[in-house]
């Protein structure tokens, strides 16, 4: 029995929760996989898994001998990496799940460069703006936008999204053009729901030191970025949008800034990965990366904070 691939096994079923995810992930049979961890019960004399046809759980003995295992993994793989230069040469897959936003106007545009500096790595793209459970998932890096709050997760902050408020000119010309908070009152928004909570998001700005947080009646609220644009530039109320996605309408005439003097608050961009794993060669080169390009967007960088 091969007990560094048994280990492997168990640990990946573990991760994931599901023994025909991780039989995928691996690349190996279902059976094989199966047989793999039966082995290495007999072998420990202990019982790892409790399975049923619904759910998988770990025992007490089998969550001991994780954790051990995890660590040895991480041993080994981090001496491979320093006799095979692999900090320099990353190879392997790995999964990154974002939101479209950021994939189409940032990632995407900078995909090319990437490989060319690493071209023994694949990258697996998803997208889901929801939280998610990374080991069970088997992602590697998420990239998101706004506070986190998982204290599970090692969050490097890699640039900020800057905000406006805009709205189309067929939208003041109907109801004027707010100056003030207290302009606001007479007018509505499209609101954004958040992912995380469902609600919607209030308004945080401020002026002269002055914090203001506002959230104001809306006939659209949604989760979507193109949602969101499409109801400010139809008319249909206030938009606390990213400049990113505002600037062609601007250039356009089809949106205007409101308030510019009241400044809305930056929300960070963040790259997060599990706290209690091995940072692996493959994802420390990635979010070194993410980190350089979002640093040279003119929307999302912030490149003097990130250089210190």
């Amino acid at each position: 029995m091969d007990r560094f691939v048994s280990m492997q096994a168990f640990t990946r079923v573990v991760d994931v929760g599901s023994f025909a995810r991780a039989a995928e992930s691996l690349d190996l049979p279902k059976a094989t996989l199966t047989r793999l961890i039966q082995n290495l019960e007999t072998h420990l004399g202990v019982k790892l898994l409790h399975r049923t046809t619904r759910r998988i759980s770990v025992t007490s003995d089998g969550a001991a001998y994780y954790e051990r295992c995890v660590r040895i993994l991480a041993d080994v793989e981090e001496a491979e990496q320093s006799l095979t230069h692999q900090n320099q040469t990353p190879r392997g897959t790995l999964a990154v799940d974002t939101i479209s936003g950021l994939a189409q106007l940032v990632l995407l545009p900078n995909l090319k460069g990437f490989f060319e500096r690493y071209p023994d790595l694949k990258l697996e793209l998803t997208i889901n703006g929801k939280p998610i459970d990374l080991l069970k998932e088997g992602v590697d890096v998420v990239i998101r936008v706004g506070d986190t709050v998982d204290d599970t997760m090692v969050a490097r902050r890699i640039g900020s999204l800057k905000l406006g408020l805009f709205a189309s000119p067929l939208y003041l010309r109907r109801h004027g053009v707010p100056h003030t908070p207290e302009d606001l009152a007479n007018h509505t928004a499209v609101n954004f729901l958040s992912n995380r909570t469902g609600r919607e998001m209030p308004w945080l700005m401020h002026k002269d030191g002055n914090p203001l947080e506002i959230l104001l009646p809306s006939a659209l609220s949604t989760n979507d970025a193109e949602v969101y644009t499409g109801g400010a530039v139809e008319g249909l109320g206030i938009a606390r949008m990213a400049r990113v996605l505002a600037q062609p309408y601007l250039d356009s005439g089809r949106l205007v800034e409101v308030m510019p003097d009241w400044r809305a608050d930056d929300l960070p961009i963040s790259a997060m990965y599990p706290q209690n794993r091995h940072l692996s060669a493959k994802v420390r080169v990635f979010v070194d990366w993410a980190a350089e390009i979002f640093a040279e967007h003119p929307h999302m960088g912030e490149p003097r904070r990130l250089a210190a």
